[in-house]
């Protein structure tokens, strides 16, 4: 197991045995875990995001301070916060991102996310001038969200 996904565990593992809060002093974290203090940094900016509903606050000095807290949201606000997470443009990997949080929550079908994933695709905008292509991605997954919206 690499060492990003052991502190992503340990970091989940901890969320859950708080009731989704977490503070936690970041030199304390990477001693528990065994690493160096980026590499919780690493774990927190790629895994601990607002588009997978969480909210991070940091300090630095003095070892630095996280607190991580895992957002509750029912399936509306879910999707709400998603739609303005995508803002005005929206690359590929973060599309992904999003589709795989809306599988993870079941807010779609396994299907849903592999055909919203294909269509958010960089080969799907392969014919589009690739300054427009996160904008045009970032509409059509906006749209979709207000699909689900109205189930």
């Amino acid at each position: 197991m690499l060492i990003s996904d052991m502190v992503a565990k340990m970091i989940s593992e901890l969320l859950e045995q708080n009731d989704g809060i977490l503070e936690i002093g970041r030199n304390e974290l990477a001693t528990r875990a065994g690493c160096v203090p980026s590499q919780i940094n690493y774990v927190i900016t790629s895994r601990f995001t607002p588009e997978r509903g969480y909210i991070v606050e940091s300090r630095r000095g003095g070892g630095g301070y996280l607190k991580i807290t895992r957002v509750k949201m029912d399936r509306n606000t879910y999707l709400m916060h998603f739609y303005n997470a995508i803002g005005n443009s929206i690359d590929n990997d973060a599309s992904r991102a999003f589709v795989l949080n809306l599988y993870d929550k079941e807010i779609i079908t396994k299907r849903e996310a592999e055909l919203l994933n294909i269509l958010l695709s960089d080969s799907s905008f392969s014919s589009i001038p690739p300054q427009l292509r996160c904008k045009i991605r970032a509409d059509l997954f906006k749209n979709a969200i207000l699909v689900l919206l109205k189930e």
